[in-house]
């Protein structure tokens, strides 16, 4: 539950009048014991961090102070500042010459006062709501550089570290208190920090023209890259300021249809790069990185006759430009925090809670420019993450599908770690250093042309990473159940068309225990008709477009749809007969009851040549077991009868060139359910190879 610049409170009564607000804290009532603001009140320590508590409003339009907010019923997690951590502060505002001396009297106007004030203060709480509980470090990630699941009162996500001695925990930086954290209060915990948790809140955009503005070593040659292709105004892209001010106004419904779910209260839009360093670049040109010019990297990568297909005129903003092409395959269009940068729930051998990898995972993300797939790979037997990383698996019937070895020009490049402190912490995206150069060649999309690519669907859809969406980790009604606005609302899914009678409601289902893969699962209901551009294809080949599927739902609520396929999203072609989802793989479950499927499933045994006849029989008939690689509780998806794929479209695709999927109810009958977890695009020489069946992962 968050307030504030991120919302409005949820727990709390608003009363508008005249464009200022009045947060009735008195449901908010105290709990025996010492409240927040009780505990920094009594020690001195925390003076001037009380001040700014009185002086600070919850939002621009509020007339509650943060003091009051703090002395109230609530889940609060505060990294309090010292007043020597907040002189420190001042003393580099000083040093920076951004104010006149070292003191608040030093301050050149009040907007600057304030806003300083505001940052301080709203970086350093973070509201959990009613239905949530306060953190403490016990309940920090324990992945290193992970983001804390709830944003702070400034809406931005703090990320954790941990120190390599001394049980040391940094917030973004910053250093807690050894001996003063993890002060249970009534309303929350506290934790004292050494230094002013100060994200930075300038965009990847201004960060690039920064960096040539002041001629700072790091990233400079992407910044003249960037530059040179025109991609720095799209990367100053923070929010969508007209959804915004619709749901401020009530425009975009909360809660919607048969299940209880709410909007998304924000439309942001973020970035991820993966930059070569200046210290690659040095090393490779052999100068210092602040006298290379866009000319030195034209002539560098014509030498190695980088993207030969692409113009090689000087019209880099083009994006048929060898340069652009370049340049682009280096960014995302969502922002990955570097926990996120692969997702993982319930893959084999996973543990969260001891921080354990299990079997090999990998996310493929198209990227900026023209549409290229990037891969990015994690395992258990090599810390960190790589892009595109194609090793040789252990990946047999009886494998455990980890990682055996990696052939030499397979290895792919390591993803150092971003730098979040001050000004290279962006408010819209995050910048990864890499120490090789990043291509799409021809042996990447070679490589990458001889796997199957699975997409969990939600990573087709940026928005679901810029706006936390994807596998929430927060578990309340609000992040659990999310309904995406209907395109006559507000066009919420830049890739996706939702017809009139199209609800389409994504569930978390943290802790459920569904047979999903990552644990979550998109439910479209309504007479619906839904058109989906789908990931560009690697390599030009026969693909087969399967789909993952359960059968049945609630009470044989799944429904029967008709796919459609092609180039143009306007006129897609129908392909084969509509699809069945009250199929399973050993009986259709109707409303009226069950009936045998005849599809051929039948669970495993320890002979493995008739396991093979048996997938041969599903396949025949357009079906597969579920991938072996996640679990629900103690049962593998394959070993599961109520999920399968099913093989919807076998068709040559292209590379370079957009395919559409479209799919549309057949029955009418508006509480019919479409089910989507996952998608695979599956090569011919995968799927048919006569000498290297596919695995069953």
């Amino acid at each position: 539950m968050k307030y504030g610049i991120k919302g409005f409170f949820f727990s709390v009564i608003f009363t508008l009048s005249a464009c200022t607000e009045t947060v009735d804290v008195s449901t908010r009532y105290e709990f025996e014991g010492r409240t927040a603001l009780d505990y920094i009140m009594l020690h001195e320590k925390y003076s001037t961090y009380e001040q700014l508590l009185h002086q600070v409003k919850v939002s621009s339009v509020s007339k509650t102070t943060v003091a009051q907010l703090l002395d109230a019923r609530g889940h609060f997690t505060i990294f309090a500042p010292t007043n020597e951590a907040i002189q420190a502060h001042l003393d580099t505002l000083y040093a920076q010459h951004e104010i006149d001396a070292p003191a608040w009297e030093g301050f050149r106007d009040s907007l600057k006062l304030d806003s300083v004030r505001r940052m301080i203060v709203l970086n350093s709480i973070i509201d959990s709501g009613d239905d949530y509980p306060a953190f403490e470090t016990i309940d920090l990630p324990v992945t290193q550089d992970a983001e804390i699941p709830l944003p702070n009162m400034n809406d931005r996500k703090l990320t954790v570290y941990y120190g390599e001695e001394n049980g040391d925990i940094f917030i973004n930086g910053c250093l807690l208190d050894a001996t003063q954290r993890d002060i249970p209060l009534s309303n929350g915990y506290l934790h004292a920090v050494k230094q002013v948790i100060a994200p930075n809140d300038i965009t990847m955009g201004n960060f690039f023209s920064q960096i040539l503005i002041d001629r700072s070593e790091g990233y400079h040659v992407m910044a003249m890259l960037v530059k040179a292709v025109g991609l720095t105004d799209t990367l100053k892209k923070y929010r969508d300021e007209v959804y915004e001010k619709r749901y401020q106004q009530g425009l975009i419904p909360d809660e919607w249809y048969t299940y209880e779910g709410y909007a998304p209260q924000h439309r942001y839009m973020g970035f991820t790069c993966f930059a070569e360093t200046d210290a690659f670049w040095s090393e490779t040109l052999g100068k210092p990185a602040l006298d290379i010019t866009v000319q030195d990297v034209v002539d560098y990568l014509t030498d190695r006759n980088i993207y030969p297909d692409a113009r090689k005129d000087q019209n880099y903003c083009d994006e048929g430009n060898f340069l652009h092409r370049f340049v682009t395959y280096h960014f995302l269009p969502e922002k990955l925090s570097k926990d996120h940068l692969v997702y993982h729930y319930n893959e084999e051998g996973y543990n969260e809670n001891m921080n354990a990898r299990g079997v090999a995972m990998c996310d493929y993300y198209t990227t900026m420019g023209q549409r290229r797939l990037l891969k990015l790979y994690e395992c258990a037997e090599n810390e960190g993450t790589f892009l595109n990383r194609f090793p040789n698996l252990d990946n047999g019937r009886s494998g455990n599908y980890h990682e055996l070895s990696c052939d030499p020009g397979k290895e792919g490049i390591f993803v150092g770690k971003p730098d979040l402190e001050g000004k290279n912490s962006l408010i819209n995206g995050y910048v990864y250093p890499i120490d090789q150069l990043l291509v799409f060649d021809d042996e990447t999309a070679r490589n990458m042309g001889k796997s199957r690519l699975r997409f969990d669907a939600t990573s087709l859809w940026p928005e679901f990473m810029n706006n936390d969406i994807r596998c929430s980790k927060i578990t309340d009604e609000r992040h659990l159940r999310v309904c995406i606005p209907k395109d006559v609302i507000y066009p919420y899914l830049a890739d996706l068309r939702l017809s009139d009678d199209t609800y389409f409601i994504y569930w978390t289902a943290r802790g459920w225990g569904w047979m999903n893969y990552l644990g979550d699962e998109v439910n479209i209901q309504g007479n619906m008709d839904v058109t989906m551009r789908l990931p560009p294809v690697p390599y030009t080949d026969t693909y087969e477009l399967r789909y993952s599927c359960q059968n049945g739902g609630v009470m044989g609520n799944r429904g029967i749809f008709q796919f459609y396929w092609g180039e143009d999203p306007d006129n897609l072609a129908a392909m084969d007969i509509p699809l069945d989802l009250m199929i399973g793989s050993e009986q259709r479950s109707t409303k009226a009851g069950y009936f045998p499927s005849g599809i051929g499933w039948e669970q495993d045994t320890d002979d493995d040549d008739y396991n093979i006849n048996v997938d041969k029989i599903m396949r025949n008939k357009g079906f597969m077991k579920g991938a072996n690689i996640y679990r629900a509780g103690s049962v593998v998806a394959r070993k599961s009868s109520i999920t399968m794929r099913r093989i919807i479209i076998k068709k040559k695709m292209e590379a370079n060139k957009m395919y559409y999927l479209r799919f549309k109810a057949c029955l009418d009958d508006p509480k019919r359910e479409f089910y989507l977890d996952y998608l695979e695009l599956c090569p011919k020489s995968v799927y048919d190879n006569p000498y290297e069946p596919e695995d069953i992962w």
